[in-house]
């Protein structure tokens, strides 16, 4: 698994596996996973699963040290000054002695900020390897960037080639912050596009592998869900090809800001 270096020199595997929803055989597909090669695992105090990625992870047999790991602090406890207690309850919950990276989940209003410090002061003691944010615009980021002393290390945000956020992305570089894609394959919803399965056809490649590929040359991590073991392999089987400039456009040219479920300006939980 290749990796890129974060801000403050961390290394983190340019794929993850996104376990959003997967509840009742989380054990078994973050085992799986690990199996078959993902070092990045990415979870959420929300998610309700903390508990079987952590066993997953300790049961591996492969040192902790080796694996990427990611959780995110949740709205309500945002809205509850409740920052420390929910990160100590999500390590708790792991059974981990720190985390890779730590998000902010979503830019609750009048509250993210000093969520924010308060990472920064966990992340000081040493408990959180990176701390980031998640589902933050560039008007969410810029307020933080005037008052944090730790800049994100990451910004995760809904990417696919149908909202494919060009501009931002850029911007997020000139920062030095990573950005990682979350529902990268738009909910599924662009498996069954015809452009994409031209252009699988082309390489002799699944339509979410091309997709991967896509954000990968984009210089943008990847977060793919599934639960099927097949697709857990397929999705990180990408690095023996790459697209052509051609065809890098041509997925792009299917950007219509087509955002799959909640939006960071309008979410309401």
């Amino acid at each position: 698994m290749r990796s890129i270096t974060l801000n403050n020199q961390v290394q983190i595997p340019v794929i993850g596996y996104g376990v959003w929803k997967i509840e009742e055989n989380i054990e078994e597909c973050v085992s799986a996973a690990l199996e078959y090669g993902y070092r990045h695992i990415d979870t959420a105090a929300a998610y309700g699963n903390e508990e079987g990625v952590g066993k997953a992870v300790r049961e591996s047999g492969i040192p902790r040290e080796e694996i990427f790991i990611t959780t995110k602090l949740w709205n309500d406890d945002m809205r509850a000054n409740k920052t420390k207690e929910a990160f100590k309850r999500s390590l708790e919950k792991l059974g981990l002695d720190y985390v890779d990276l730590y998000l902010i989940h979503w830019p609750v209003k009048d509250k993210y900020i000093d969520c924010y410090l308060e990472m920064e002061e966990l992340y000081n003691e040493g408990l959180i390897r990176a701390i980031g944010v998640s589902n933050f615009l560039k008007h969410h980021l810029e307020p933080l960037l005037e008052r944090c002393s730790v800049v994100p290390a990451v910004n995760q945000i809904q990417i696919h080639p149908r909202w494919t956020q060009t501009e931002y992305i850029e911007y997020l570089k000139q920062k030095n912050i990573a950005v990682e894609a979350y529902s990268p394959l738009g909910h599924g919803a662009l498996l069954d596009n015809e452009i994409i399965k031209e252009v699988a056809e082309r390489y002799n490649k699944t339509a979410a592998q091309v997709i991967i590929r896509w954000h990968l040359q984009r210089g943008v991590i990847v977060l793919p869900k599934t639960q099927t073991k097949e697709r857990i392999k397929e999705n990180i089987e990408v690095f023996d090809f790459e697209l052509s400039d051609d065809d890098m456009n041509l997925i792009s040219s299917l950007n219509d800001e087509t955002c799959y479920g909640a939006h960071p300006d309008t979410f309401d939980f």
